[in-house]
């Protein structure tokens, strides 16, 4: 296979590997599923089972990159669980949990129509922006600017 050939193959490939992630993603979203949607209860029993044997922990989250902690790769802020509980679950499960929103939101309120990124400076901050400001679309909040 010639050189142009094989990078053309790794470029869909990983086009095809985002683009799956991404369906993933949406498809996880918003609707709070219970253990009796046909979406976890499709999944082994033992995955579903957790420390806390509830379907907020089942595997509908992101699916945890080897190595790599949940609150690693994930932002928790304002999540009430520990970071030990949550790194735990993506052990046991393989996947990172869905973020549990705490009492406050941490960051600052999103204004509609505008990213986190033109609204916040965050330079500095280690995350990308398309990461930064897709919290700020999940969330309904701009995080904390990281050091």
């Amino acid at each position: 296979m010639s050189h142009t050939a094989l990078l053309h193959a790794r470029k869909a490939a990983a086009a095809m590997v985002i683009t799956v992630a991404a369906f993933g993603l949406t498809a996880c979203q918003g609707s709070g599923t219970d253990a009796s949607s046909p979406s976890s209860s499709a999944q082994p029993t033992s995955a579903r089972k957790t420390a806390r044997d509830s379907a907020k922990d089942a595997p509908t989250g992101t699916a945890e990159k080897s190595g790599t902690r949940c609150t690693d790769q994930i932002n928790y802020a304002g999540d009430p669980r520990s970071n030990a509980e949550i790194n735990s679950i993506g052990e046991k499960t393989g996947h990172c949990p869905v973020p549990e929103k705490g009492d406050k939101p941490s960051g600052t309120p999103k204004k509609s129509g505008t990213s986190c990124t033109n609204q916040i400076n965050y330079a500095g901050d280690s995350r990308s922006n398309a990461e930064i400001n897709s919290i700020g679309e999940k969330t309904g909040y701009c995080p904390p600017v990281r050091k």
